[in-house]
């Protein structure tokens, strides 16, 4: 019997949505509605344009770790759909990925536009109707005896569907609209950006990059260690995204003014990088100091930091280094501390952490508990991950399950 299907949002988990539902109900007629006129727009940025498909974790119990908000909810999903699935579905129409020596993974085309255009055959061959500049003002739950939805339109038409999928991202008027169906939304707040620090201790040191350093942020729990990137406005690269990513809330209620201490030299303990320093001065004692860097700290770095305790003289040995200095350097290294103003969004992983309230739903069909026949898939749930490929992994997952349940 057919059924028409609407599907709201043309991004990640709505064409995963889609054609999921149209590969196991081949006489339904489906729709994707697209507010815009870009379609997969998010897809199409991702990774720097080369979209960051999914992560090379492949253990449902590991993978749920990325996610800070939906890490219970997802192992059962993740059972169904992981990035092995991921990885089968898209070779099977063609589309070979690669996985990076940091575990993302990529079309082997360097190339969003390869996922993109996967995405526009499977619609076209299955035969999903795709509409942009099409949105979706408000969902009318069946009445009476009828079992249909009523979607009405941007443009003040009604379509009546048998299911309706929303798929419509971090949307506020998407969100409204499911809230006034008596659904529970959870505030959005930012989650994975970068750190606005005007510091004069890493002025003129953008683009440099530290391999591991370990982050925290002052009187609270929250710390990370990665790759850390100094940038024009401040700090960036992985362990800054996933600090921000796991303290979105906490972040967001200081108004995203606060604290941070940087350990230059990682996982080593103050005392430690005390002692290391003492140990060059006994056995390496007529080296320049700004000459020769310790910890694996990049040497533009290392000349700012040593400089600060040497006054910058050039002709400053190891051996000249007093007790105090030795403190005071081991101190910059393992416990620098920075005022941080502000955030700026990382644009290739825009994450919002909020939305619907995760207990509305039945993840093992990605139906709301209380409204037969409306689902939900991506972002529009509150549910986030850490940058790296695991928030479309989420998309693909949800999506798989909501087209496959309706």
């Amino acid at each position: 019997m057919s059924k028409n299907i609407i599907i709201i949002g043309g991004g990640a988990a709505g064409f995963f949505a889609a054609i999921a539902c149209a590969g196991a109900h081949p006489d339904y007629h489906i729709s994707i509605l697209e507010r815009s006129p870009n379609l997969l727009s998010k897809v199409k940025i991702s990774g720097g344009g080369r979209c960051n498909v999914t992560h090379a974790c492949f253990e449902p119990r590991q993978l749920v770790k990325y996610y800070p908000r939906g890490e219970k909810q997802l192992l059962g999903p993740f059972t169904r759909f992981n990035p092995s699935n991921t990885v089968d579905w898209f070779q099977s129409r063609g589309v070979e990925l690669k996985t990076e020596d940091d575990g993302r993974m990529f079309p082997v085309t360097d190339n969003s536009q390869t996922i993109i255009n996967c995405f526009l055959n499977e619609v076209k061959r299955l035969g999903v109707e795709v509409k942009t500049q099409l949105g979706v003002e408000e969902l009318l739950p069946p009445v009476g005896g009828s079992t249909q939805w009523k979607v009405i339109t941007t443009v003040g038409s009604a379509i009546l569907a048998d299911a309706v999928i929303v798929a419509g991202g971090s949307s506020a008027r998407i969100w409204n609209m499911v809230e006034r169906l008596g659904l529970r939304i959870v505030p959005p707040v930012p989650s994975l950006f970068t750190f606005n620090i005007n510091d004069a201790r890493i002025k003129g040191l953008e683009g440099l990059s530290v391999e591991n350093a370990a982050v925290s942020v002052v009187d609270t729990k929250l710390k990370t260690e990665g790759p850390l990137l100094i940038t024009h406005w401040g700090m960036s690269g992985p362990g800054i995204l996933r600090l921000s990513a796991w303290g979105a809330r906490i972040l967001a209620e200081k108004n995203h003014q606060f604290e941070i201490e940087v350990n230059w030299a990682g996982k080593q303990t103050y005392q430690e990088v005390l002692e290391d320093i003492k140990q060059v001065k006994r056995r390496h004692a007529k080296k320049m100091v700004t000459g020769n860097p310790l910890f694996n700290i990049p040497r533009r770095l290392w000349e700012r930091l040593s400089g600060l305790v040497t006054a910058n003289k050039p002709l400053f040995n190891y051996a000249d280094l007093s007790n105090k200095q030795i403190e005071q350097l081991a101190h910059l290294v393992a416990m620098c501390r920075f005022a941080v103003t502000g955030k700026s969004t990382f644009k290739d992983e825009f994450v919002t952490a909020g939305g619907v309230e995760l207990d509305e739903i039945d993840f093992k069909t990605m139906q709301s508990k209380k409204l037969p026949g409306l689902y939900f898939a991506g972002e529009v749930l509150n549910i986030d991950a850490i940058t790296g490929g695991f928030n479309f992994q989420c998309a693909w997952t949800t999506g798989w399950i909501a087209g496959n349940s309706v």
